[in-house]
C-alpha cells in the first residue's frame, strides 16, 4: 500500500448528519427547575380557570340550561387540564 493512501473501504464523505427531533420546537440546553416547573403549571391551571369561567359567563347570558353550561365547562377544565400536566415541555 502506498504512503499517504487511504485503507480499503474507507472514504472522505462527510459524517452523517444528527437526527433531527421529532417536532418543529428546537430542544431545550436545561431542564427546568421544579419550582419554576410548578409555577408554570399553576399560572396554566389559573388560565385554564379563566377560560371555564368566561365559557359559563358566555353560555349563561345565552340563556342555556344550568347542567349543561357545567359539563361543557368541565370536560373543558378537564381536555385542558390533561394537555397541560401531560406536557413534558412545560
Amino acid at each position: 500500500m502506498p504512503a499517504g493512501a487511504a485503507p480499503a473501504g474507507a472514504t472522505d464523505a462527510p459524517a452523517a448528519p444528527a437526527p433531527s427531533p421529532r417536532n418543529m420546537l428546537p430542544g431545550r440546553e436545561r431542564r427546568r427547575f421544579g419550582i419554576e416547573r410548578f409555577l408554570v403549571r399553576l399560572i396554566a391551571t389559573c388560565g385554564i380557570v379563566g377560560i371555564g369561567v368566561a365559557l359559563g359567563a358566555i353560555l349563561v347570558s345565552s340563556k342555556v340550561q344550568g347542567w349543561i353550561v357545567g359539563l361543557v365547562v368541565a370536560l373543558v377544565a378537564v381536555l385542558l387540564s390533561a394537555l397541560l400536566w401531560s406536557s413534558r415541555q412545560l
